[in-house]
């Protein structure tokens, strides 16, 4: 797997880069030590890793997650617990601690793989497919079509459909994993929207676009997103 270790701490880097040794399968690329740097090596590199520190000099790394145009796994590198729950709102695989043993390490790849494995096994709804929704003790059988919209909550994911939510404890990566594509579509990273429940699409700021969904909601497509937005629906 295609990684990269965005790290202000040189030493840091130097034994992260020696505990790694031990995993074949991560092909480490290349390195860099704030976000400024890591930005242009990302878009040429696009690996599918990031071991990513979060206080670095200028911006941090959730701001750097918010100028990328997809979505890489992430394994956070932190000397700040605080961080844990934001950290939900990116494909993240682990939040490790400094300093980081080799056997927390093993424990964010077997994750990583596990991951991989999981992904693998499941199969995409399709756009007629009934889902069983579980809110609390309460049970909802619904189509798939029927969902407007996906809105993370942390770790857990609100779930939207003729005027009714319901809260599941599933994260919107793994939601993402299962559902069609490009009908559902990540308008930002705490959002997938279902594309037939959007009545009109206007330009929004920063580049960006906003979307009117047929009950009314506005939701709107980051700046991130927006060029494939662009790709997909333009003619």
């Amino acid at each position: 797997m295609k990684t990269m270790i965005i790290e202000d701490s040189r030493l840091a880097r130097a034994e992260l880069r020696e505990l790694l040794q031990a995993y074949p399968n991560i092909e480490l690329c290349c390195e860099a030590e704030n976000p400024r740097d890591a930005l242009p090596i990302i878009i040429k590199e696009r690996p599918e890793l990031l071991f990513l520190d979060i206080h670095m000099p200028g911006k941090n790394g959730f701001e750097l997650l918010e100028d990328l145009d997809y979505e890489p796994k992430v394994i956070f590198i932190t000397a700040h617990a605080d961080y844990a729950i934001r950290s939900f709102e990116f494909d993240t695989v682990d939040y490790l601690l400094k300093p980081i043993s080799a056997e927390r390490l093993k424990r964010a790849i077997d994750k990583l793989q596990h991951e991989k494995t999981t992904n693998n096994l499941n199969h995409t709804l399709d756009v007629n497919s009934q889902v069983l929704l579980r809110d609390g003790e309460t049970c909802h059988w619904v189509c798939l079509n029927d969902i407007s919209y996906f809105d993370s909550y942390g770790n857990h994911t609100y779930v939207f459909w003729n005027d009714k939510k319901a809260l599941i404890y599933r994260s919107l990566s793994k939601i993402e994993e299962r559902i069609p594509a490009p009908l559902f579509f990540r308008v930002n990273r705490q959002q997938i929207v279902n594309i037939s429940h959007v009545n009109s699409v206007e330009s929004w700021i920063n580049g960006g676009y906003r979307l009117e969904l047929k009950n009314g909601e506005h939701i709107e497509v980051s700046r991130r997103h927006t060029s494939r937005f662009k790709e997909i629906f333009s003619l």
